[in-house]
């Protein structure tokens, strides 16, 4: 059976793009936490408060070009984020976790991410079908 995913090596964990907004000097300043391959910087651009990003420290496209290590890390650091978003703001209640790979996705930037969203009640008339708002008549079902 062919592996398809390669061994990360340090070397690969430090590869990044000068380019990339989500890349080395330009976050640096922006990290609120740190798991292992994986870092949560703020939205610039919140849809609530707390919006969070959580990004590989490795530049790679996309959830589809992130190890497996990346994602463990990266869901390590979700959940310790949510839990302290929680103790932080009383007044979250759920959340959305989201990802956009490509532009026809609605990707930005083309440095993997993960949305973790806080929601309030009330915080949209009719929160029915979350995600699914991505097409907006697809949402209510």
């Amino acid at each position: 059976m062919e592996k398809v995913e390669k061994e990360t090596t340090m070397t690969d964990l430090n590869t990044k793009q000068t380019d990339c907004p989500f890349c080395g000097d330009h976050v640096k300043g922006r990290i609120i936490k740190e798991y292992g391959t994986a870092i949560a910087i703020r939205d610039q651009y919140p849809v609530t408060a707390y919006h969070t990003l959580v990004l590989p420290r490795r530049h790679n496209p996309d959830f589809f070009t992130m190890t497996s290590p990346e994602k463990k890390d990266s869901e390590a650091l979700i959940l310790l984020l949510k839990n302290e978003i929680m103790r932080n703001d009383v007044s979250v209640v759920g959340f959305n976790i989201g990802i956009n790979c490509g532009e026809a996705a609605g990707q930005t930037i083309i440095h993997a991410h993960v949305h973790l969203i806080p929601r309030r009640l009330g915080d949209t008339p009719n929160p029915r079908g979350g995600v699914r708002g991505v097409i907006p008549e697809r949402m209510a079902y």
